[in-house]
């Protein structure tokens, strides 16, 4: 496997790449990017809502099934390639503190892959999911409706400190994925920090794209500007601190000089 020091480098080269993609190519790998979290968010509710009577009896089981699932978007971005914002939001951060980038390239790109990011979980939501009625029947509208509700329930301050969790495990799994020299080991590295978020219930900007419209579309009584105000923004503010503050920090400013 591949060392911290090892890992950083390329996590640099990783960024520098990304800052040369023109406009139009960060804004396509985003969409995938969201569509394939929302792949693994669909997959989830499916094995997951689909089964009442466990989550009725053993609740915790049912949450771990949910989470086993989910992983499977990240696993796509890392294996065949996709921008997504909430990985980006360590990367650049240690070639920053060596002034390898500046945060320009680094605002530039979080705001283009938020954007196809969204996108992509949106098609999902509406196109392969609402209009061919994949979880429009019970019990899975159940789950899909819980799933929001819960979401939109909780303070500003609470979402916030979720989306922190959420990214901090998000971007270790993508350190991990780094670490890893094979593709079995980057499966296994990425879904175990990928699973154990989402069973613990904290809050990922990205997926919350795909979950709460979903909702929306299914006839939930949610609003677009509950799903912003108190989900989106707190959860959004939430990873980039979890991301660029509790990963990106901390590893560049300990493996990212140039000396040994």
């Amino acid at each position: 496997m591949n060392s911290p020091k090892e890992g950083i480098k390329i996590v640099n080269e990783i960024a520098l790449n990304k800052e040369g993609y023109k406009v139009r190519k960060t804004l396509i790998l985003a969409f995938l990017a969201g569509a394939y979290v929302a792949f693994g968010g669909l997959l989830a509710i499916i094995i997951s809502g689909g089964s009442p009577g466990l989550a009725a009896h053993n609740p915790g089981l049912a949450r771990f099934l949910f989470g086993a699932a989910f992983p499977l978007g990240l696993i796509l971005v890392v294996l065949v390639g996709a921008e997504l914002f909430t990985g980006n939001n360590a990367y650049f951060i240690p070639n920053i503190l060596t002034k390898r980038q500046k945060a320009y390239a680094m605002f530039k790109n979080w705001g283009l892959v938020y954007i196809g990011n969204f996108i992509g979980a949106i098609f999902i939501a509406y196109v392969i999911t609402h209009l061919t009625h994949l979880v429009h029947s019970e019990p899975y509208i159940n789950m899909v409706h819980s799933i929001a509700n819960g979401k939109t329930s909780h303070t500003f301050l609470v979402t916030f400190i979720k989306g922190i969790g959420a990214n901090w495990l998000v971007c270790l799994a993508l350190w991990q994925g780094i670490a890893a020299k094979n593709t079995i080991g980057k499966i296994v590295a990425i879904w175990l920090p990928v699973m154990a978020f989402v069973t613990m219930g904290f809050e990922h900007s990205i997926a919350n794209m795909y979950f709460i419209p979903l909702s929306i579309f299914e006839g939930a009584d949610i609003t677009w500007s509950t799903f912003i105000f108190k989900n989106l923004i707190p959860a959004t503010l939430g990873n980039i601190v979890g991301g660029a503050l509790f990963v990106g920090l901390p590893y560049g400013y300990l493996f990212g000089k140039t000396e040994d």
